[in-house]
């Protein structure tokens, strides 16, 4: 059965009718001393595919609870899907005594999963923090999807070493060139952002990121185009923090398409298809 988390259930839904499996019913609720309790009626079967990105801390333990319940209710095989998995960019220690956050919520998903599949991790590498085998899918190209027809398009990546996802979109889509933003220092703290070599005078523009938090680097640099048509944004996980829609708005954004690892107005496009894919085939 496909089980649903609060964060994930329009994922969980389109996956299941992607793998033709049940969608179990989940419930939520919270003890009067704030303990949270998530739990499965009537859940029945020997494999679950627990489906809960983790944008917060009680959608980490949200994960936890369900996997938890599943084996309860007898489950033999648990694979969990994080389409967003939270924390993920904790990836180091950057000081003395701080904790690798991601390793140690990788560490506890381990314990109540046999399988985990991430979806477009912003460093691939956090799935070998996992005790169980863990799976990558890359859900970039399913952002050319919501695309309308553009005009000689130019898809740029934030920076250099987010290109791949860019070409990913642009391959995709079956037209175009791509580009990255660089920054450019004019002495002090003079510093411009543009595309690297590309001109944007008169085409459509697509700037393809993994993660849109704050909006605020990519608002400023959009801003610094130079005259293009239209310009679209195209991300996989919407996080879109605090004013983040009204920042990429200002800068004179059209649209932004992203798919449904988060759930957001903008979620145009399904990951399902993708992690469909990982469950049918065996972890290496």
């Amino acid at each position: 059965m496909i089980v649903p988390g609060p964060p994930s259930q329009s994922l969980a839904a389109e996956l299941a009718a992607a793998t033709d499996r049940p969608l179990a019913e989940v419930s939520f609720d919270r003890f009067p001393d704030g303990e949270a309790l998530a739990a499965v009626p009537g859940f029945a079967g020997d494999e679950a595919v627990v489906v809960c990105s983790t944008p917060d801390d009680a959608a980490h333990l949200q994960l936890l609870q369900l996997q938890d319940a599943v084996r309860e209710a007898g489950a033999e095989r648990v694979t969990a899907v994080l389409p967003y998995m939270g924390y993920a960019r904790q990836d180091e220690a950057f000081e003395t005594g701080q904790p690798v956050s991601a390793r140690a919520v990788a560490r506890a998903v381990s314990t109540g999963a046999d399988r985990v599949v991430l979806v477009s991790p912003h460093e691939p590498s956090v799935a070998e923090f996992f005790d169980a085998p863990a799976t990558v899918v890359e859900a970039a190209p399913r952002l050319a999807e919501p695309l309308p027809a553009l005009t000689d398009p130019l898809f740029l990546a934030p920076d250099a070493g987010a290109v791949g996802a860019a070409t990913a979109v642009r391959d995709r889509y079956g037209a175009g060139t791509t580009d990255h933003f660089e920054k450019a220092r004019h002495g002090g703290d003079s510093v411009t952002v543009r595309p690297h070599d590309a001109a944007t005078a008169g085409r459509d523009v697509v700037v393809v990121d993994d993660i849109v938090a704050t909006g605020a680097t990519m608002s400023g640099a959009i801003a610094g185009l130079d005259d293009p048509r239209r310009v679209f944004v195209a991300c996989v996980h919407p996080v879109l923090s605090r004013s983040a829609r009204t920042r990429l708005a200002r800068a004179g954004v059209t649209a932004v398409h992203a798919t449904d690892t988060l759930e957001r107005p903008c979620s145009t496009v399904s990951a399902a298809p993708v992690v469909a894919e990982a469950l049918a085939e065996e972890p290496v």
